[in-house]
């Protein structure tokens, strides 16, 4: 014969309300991260993309303009220059800061002796302040810099690392791709650490070499740690500004040709005279295309697996 189910009569026990309390609780946890992300990033966000079909300016509130500003960027030179150099930053970098940071952690991922001292050695620029590393490689780079002065040692002559347009942005990609190298080579550890070592051996037995086993054992297990470093480091090497602005200075280099997108939002609109509306329409530029990189490697990584 079933039990009868006894009913308690009286208030609910102290455990039932906690448990209606719970929905509730979660929110509260989260409300100051809700706080701050609603305060520093939504909002500024939202009022770029308001102000961006605006004529707004420092000091003024300005009118609505419609697509006026972005109208104007297609006939902005300076626009399309720092559209190019920001390209171009993305061509070269993305590349180096995927295949280099992969080759450095093969290199101290072995436990011998005194490797720790080179994988913090390696790791010590990206802790390093991006001022601190830029005035370091301007000092060295200079017209009687160190590095200028070992060339005209050797009677190679002195070369304008930081007046010619092209070789400074290529100094400022080596800047940019020195700092990285630890950051990425710490994701690459990690991602080795699990590929089984069975493979290799497998791939040693069957008689494949060195150079055989990376690019059909290594690369294949971290391919998916290649994407992620290279959605990455596209992003960041399109809105690069520091390392250019460090090295070039506020102009952009001579005649602002070094110029890269960040660095013109920043120019067109800081000061009591900026023009914050056309500075939004940039940066919502920037935005677009800073998302399309990270949609195309998301793309070209699915077609590669089908």
């Amino acid at each position: 014969m079933a039990a009868t189910p006894v009913r308690l009569k009286g208030p609910a026990p102290a455990g039932t309300r906690i448990r209606r309390q719970l929905p509730v609780s979660p929110w509260l946890f989260a409300a100051p991260g809700l706080l701050v992300t609603g305060a520093f990033v939504l909002y500024p966000f939202f009022s770029t993309l308001v102000n961006s079909f605006t004529d707004r300016r420092t000091l003024l509130p300005g009118r609505f303009v419609g697509l006026a500003n972005f109208r104007e960027l297609l006939h902005d030179d300076m626009f399309w220059t720092g559209l190019r150099n920001s390209t171009l930053y993305v061509l070269v970098v993305v590349p180096a800061l995927v295949v280099l940071p992969l080759l450095l952690a093969l290199l101290v991922q072995k436990n011998i002796p005194g490797i720790t001292f080179f994988r913090a050695a390696f790791y010590t620029p990206v802790v390093a302040s991006i001022v601190v590393v830029g005035l370091i490689w301007v000092w060295l780079l200079d017209e009687r810099g160190l590095v200028n002065s070992l060339l005209e040692t050797v009677g190679i002559g002195r070369v304008g690392f930081l007046s010619d347009q092209w070789l400074l942005l290529l100094s400022a990609m080596a800047v940019t791709v020195w700092k990285g190298l630890g950051y990425y080579m710490i994701i690459y550890l990690a991602a080795l650490a699990n590929v089984p070592r069975e493979l290799h051996e497998a791939a040693a037995v069957d008689g494949a070499g060195p150079v055989r086993r990376f690019l059909t054992v290594t690369v294949p297990a971290v391919r998916s740690t290649m994407v992620l470093v290279a959605a990455l480091s596209s992003v960041a090497a399109f809105k690069v500004f520091s390392e250019v602005y460090l090295m070039a200075g506020p102009d952009g280099g001579p005649a602002g040709e070094d110029t890269t997108l960040v660095m013109l939002v920043q120019r067109t609109g800081t000061g009591l005279t900026g023009r914050v509306g056309y500075a939004s329409a940039l940066s919502v530029v920037v935005f677009v295309v800073t998302v399309a990189l990270m949609l195309l490697v998301l793309r070209a990584d699915r077609r590669e697996e089908s």
